[in-house]
């Protein structure tokens, strides 16, 4: 194994959005079973050192590629592409104005206790979040448009906080 291997190369796989997460998850296992610390526990210092680094390695590049939002963000950047989440907080106004509906909708039903308005708009922003990285999946796998990926990236990001803030007050109101 290559330390300076990027993390499909590690796992074996193309440099994709789309991926095979079952693929991932069983190369994940072997790379584990190979790596793991357990198995050098009688080894020397380096051996052991060694395979807590790799283990190490083997844990972030598995929990890059196995969700959308930091596997996209992780393929803009091998393709040396900022996704300017720091210095580029412009989003549409349409876009904006969607959110604030979104956020005042939240609101209200957090306000008011309704449990079933809150799981309708998880349900509903589920289904946004997957049409966004469907769209996101065809501009980096298919278009290759670096510019319009990162765009969607930033709105993918929005979109899952909020979702977070969602879940949150779904399960205060369960408590």
């Amino acid at each position: 194994m290559d330390f300076a291997a990027d993390h499909f190369s590690l796992f074996g796989l193309p440099a994709a959005f789309r991926i095979d997460p079952l693929l991932l998850d069983r190369r994940y296992i072997e790379l584990q079973t190979q790596v793991h610390p357990d198995r050098f526990a009688s080894a020397g210092e380096g051996a052991r050192r060694l395979s807590q680094q790799w283990a190490t390695r083997v844990n972030e590049a598995y929990q890059t590629l196995r969700k959308p939002l930091p596997r996209a963000r992780y393929l803009l950047q091998l393709a040396r592409h900022d996704v300017g989440s720091e210095n580029n907080s412009a989003m549409p106004a349409d876009f904006l104005v969607e959110q604030m509906e979104w956020r005042e909708a939240v609101a209200e039903a957090r306000a008011t206790g309704d449990h079933h308005e809150l799981e309708r708009l998880h349900h509903r922003l589920q289904r946004e979040l997957a049409a966004r990285e469907e769209e996101i999946a065809a501009l980096l796998d298919e278009r290759r448009d670096l510019e319009q990926a990162a765009d969607h990236v930033r709105r993918l990001m929005f979109q899952e906080k909020l979702l977070s803030e969602i879940d949150d007050a779904i399960a205060a109101g369960e408590e």
